[in-house]
């Protein structure tokens, strides 16, 4: 049975509200709220998807929807914002988001960004994630941003059916971070969000790696021969370009490896240890965990 699906009240204790609560990131974030018996409120597209949680109310919201999302968090004081799913408008969205938000009176935004988030940023979707942050600190809100690296759950999907990784990363390195340790990190956040306004924390794993180095890595704990085959930016377009994705996506497709190659997703910080009290969860000990699961 989903969690009950109400219209919102308002409480002594105003619950938190967490988006994307059917999703990966989102799901795992609201579960570590329910263990600390946070009460919260699921902003999601469809109620009956929401996950079962104690003291959680599933609402239905899309960040397009304005009026929807303003009824979803009037009465509440805090939200953590997962970022929409990749579109050509995501952009709009975040901020028609942002812009519900601060009109039903949230005061503060925990919002998931990524690594490096610059408006020039060589992964082309970080710049999205940059104007983001931009309007959310303009939006009169306190906020907090946690700018992820790359999922280092996804990893073992970069290679191909053959066991080969391809993109023009060259060399460069990632600092691949858990999607377990990222819903600590934002649990921890969201349990006391006064002590993180203004906060920027980059979410890294224990160490920056080479696809080379986690190519050797997923070898040894699938059991199967993977390796990385460097692409110049040109193949990399062309090995993609049978998929029928729009120019956007392709961009985003071959500027995640680009980035890489660019030294923009390299350097390990000590955020995960520090908002989680338990050190970054090595890529090894990720994907033996997702292989086993």
């Amino acid at each position: 049975m989903p969690a009950m699906t109400e219209q919102p009240t308002e409480s002594s204790t105003p619950p938190v509200v967490v988006t994307g609560a059917t999703g990966n990131l989102g799901g795992r974030v609201a579960r570590r709220l329910a263990e600390r018996g946070v009460a919260q409120r699921l902003l999601v597209r469809d109620p009956d998807r929401a996950p079962e949680l104690p003291d959680a109310t599933a609402v239905r919201g899309e960040f397009g929807d304005r009026e929807a999302v303003v009824d979803g968090l009037r009465g509440a004081k805090t939200v953590f914002m997962v970022s929409a799913s990749e579109s050509a408008d995501r952009l709009d969205r975040h901020k028609a988001f942002v812009d519900s938000a601060a009109e039903a009176g949230v005061e503060h935004l925990v919002y998931v960004s990524f690594f490096g988030a610059a408006p020039y940023a060589t992964f082309t979707l970080a710049r999205d994630h940059f104007h983001t942050e931009e309007h959310i600190r303009t939006s009169g809100m306190a906020y907090t941003f946690l700018r992820d690296n790359i999922y280092a759950d996804f990893v073992p999907l970069l290679a191909g059916a053959d066991g080969v990784i391809r993109g023009p990363a060259g060399q460069g390195r990632a600092a691949f971070v858990s999607q377990d340790d990222i819903a600590d990190a934002a649990a921890a956040i969201l349990a006391g969000p006064g002590d993180h306004t203004g906060a920027v924390y980059d979410l890294t794993g224990p160490e920056s790696l080479t696809l080379d180095e986690a190519a050797g890595i997923l070898s040894e704990v699938l059991g199967r021969d993977i390796t990385y085959r460097p692409e110049t930016v040109e193949e990399a377009y062309a090995s993609r370009a049978s998929y029928g994705a729009p120019p956007w996506q392709l961009d985003a497709w071959v500027s995640t490896y680009t980035a890489i190659a660019a030294g923009q997703l390299d350097g390990v910080s000590d955020a995960v240890p520090f908002l989680t009290g338990h050190p970054a969860t090595p890529l090894a000990d990720v994907i033996r965990a997702t292989a086993t699961s």
